[in-house]
């Protein structure tokens, strides 16, 4: 599963080629005989087995449950959705314990430049010592183009072109599946002021006011953009030993491509000069990281963020083995030890407090020290 365009289908054709059959049901007219006779459909096709988009035609879900059921082999079905919310519901009624879920975003950086190893879930261990050396701008061009493989498959192709169809697709197919937006126009302008406070925890009652809609729209809209792999929410480091700790997300975007586009940053110099600059930067660093455990089949149930109500916070904690990994994001190249001042905030919860990093622009691994 995962948003449009970032090569679900393309994926499993390479994985199936002249071994499996595929079929889609982006085609209407398929979706539609699908739906009147999902059994005898089924019938129609060899196994192993691609369905693209199965959250069109959820009534396969019961029928290939009884296929599994009768002859328990894996690699019967690889079945691709990008509305997360009916994939899932159909998946938890009918396949559960049947079925093993993978989430796919666009390229990651290690994709990008074409590194064939294996890109580790992401920790603040030895492992990460061996960092790329960019330059601001080089950083910057990346987040500017985004993850879509097609706008890296095809330099040439126009930047705005792609995500102005991108948007217009996305709205127009996913966004009136899922919902009935009233007016169209207000679910656009709600898309790009909401891609304004990617890096920030959400005031849906600002939001609320900024798009003209009442605050419960605006929490239905952001859960159809986490859905739709849009969007991510990163939810605050809590227990019982702090009450003190704001308990509101933080969203962040997923393709920092596309948010550049909604908030109409044109070029990678803008984005870079511009007072988005470091909310940009640690969009694009959490967008990583949450790659590195999705494209390895990880899930992020341990990933958080800290801020209490003395406004001491820390961009990313990680908890691993019962310790606590601190992560800062700053747009610097050298990082000071005042960087890192509030991670002793994470030694009154009652955790082992691990190593932790500041994620910059310096040029290789330095230790920060207090001198």
């Amino acid at each position: 599963t995962g948003p449009r365009q970032v090569g679900k289908s393309s994926l499993l054709k390479e994985i199936g080629k002249g071994k499996m059959e595929y079929i889609t049901f982006d085609d209407l007219l398929v979706r539609e005989e699908a739906r009147e006779d999902p059994k005898m459909f089924l019938s129609k096709y060899k196994l192993p087995l691609i369905i693209d988009e199965i959250q069109y035609v959820p009534e396969l879900m019961s029928y290939i449950k009884m296929i599994i059921d009768n002859d328990r082999k894996n690699g019967m079905f690889y079945l691709t959705g990008s509305q997360k919310f009916h994939l899932m519901k159909g998946i938890s009624e009918s396949l559960a314990g049947r079925i093993a879920i993978k989430d796919l975003l666009g390229f990651s950086n290690k994709e990008i430049i074409n590194k064939g190893e294996e890109q580790n879930p992401f920790i603040p261990l030895k492992e990460y010592e061996n960092i790329e050396n960019e330059t601001v701008l080089t950083v910057y061009n990346k987040i500017w183009r985004g993850g879509f493989p097609e706008l890296h498959k095809n330099k040439d192709m126009a930047w705005n072109e792609f995500y102005n169809d991108y948007i217009q697709t996305y709205i127009e197919r996913d966004i009136r599946d899922l919902t009935q937006v009233a007016d169209e126009g207000t679910f656009l302008r709600f898309l790009r002021i909401i891609a304004t406070h990617t890096g920030q925890m959400i005031n849906y009652a600002k939001v609320a006011t900024d798009v003209d809609v009442d605050s419960k729209t605006i929490k239905k809209w952001i859960s159809l953009l986490e859905t739709s792999g849009i969007v991510y929410q990163l939810r605050p480091y809590f227990n019982n030993l702090n009450k003190r700790i704001v308990k509101t997300p933080k969203l962040y975007f997923l393709d920092t491509g596309l948010c550049a586009y909604l908030c109409g940053w044109n070029t990678p110099e803008s984005i870079e000069r511009g007072a988005m600059s470091g909310a940009f930067f640690e969009t694009y660093v959490v967008s990583e990281i949450i790659k590195s455990y999705w494209h390895n089949g990880k899930d992020l149930r341990n990933l958080y963020y800290y801020r209490d109500k003395d406004k001491k916070e820390i961009d990313l904690v990680f908890e691993k083995d019962w310790t606590l990994h601190p992560i800062e994001i700053k747009k610097k190249s050298h990082p000071v030890y005042e960087d890192i001042k509030s991670f002793s905030v994470l030694e009154n919860l009652g955790k082992e407090v691990g190593r932790g990093a500041v994620i910059c622009l310096c040029e290789g691994f330095q230790p920060i020290t207090k001198t």
